[in-house]
């Protein structure tokens, strides 16, 4: 799966604001609620805060991949949320998270959903391509950067 499919631009916002943590998780249950008419922005953020429990989804250099699994979803699907300010995510090397890639996945998604996660994980780990994300302004930018990512893959 391209993760350009995982996206839409109304699932984006680039240079948004969160005070938190929590707050930054429930702007992305929002987000991702308009990508799944049937779950609600408060399950889905049950089930990105159950995942956050486990452990921090934080992966270093100010990213952060948070996910989950849900029953009635048909097919993955993503939001993209850069923050203005970063904040603390108890990511793995301490420094504040800015840009979060939130996912959720079917609940029968197994080799998908570690796949897709790789496929982010890999992404995030480009420093050009993480610098072009947080010169974006319009989630269109954004779409085009994940579009010729999955075409160079």
């Amino acid at each position: 799966m391209k993760i350009i499919e995982l996206l839409d631009p109304e699932r984006i916002v680039c240079h948004g604001q969160a005070s938190s943590k929590k707050r930054a998780l429930e702007r992305l249950s929002q987000l991702l609620a308009t990508g799944a008419a049937e779950l609600t922005p408060e399950a889905i953020f049950d089930s990105l805060v159950g995942r956050e429990r486990l452990g921090s989804t934080g992966l270093g250099k100010g990213i952060a991949i948070p996910h989950g699994r849900v029953s009635g979803l048909d097919n993955a699907i993503g939001a993209f949320l850069h923050l203005e300010q970063g904040i603390d995510f108890d990511a793995i090397d301490g420094q504040p998270v800015d840009m979060m890639f939130a996912m959720l996945v079917p609940e029968h998604y197994t080799d998908e959903h570690l796949a897709i996660l790789a496929a982010l994980a890999a992404l995030f780990e480009q420093d050009e391509f993480c610098a072009a994300l947080r010169n974006s302004s319009q989630p269109q930018q954004v779409i085009e950067l994940f579009r010729q990512r999955d075409e160079a893959a």
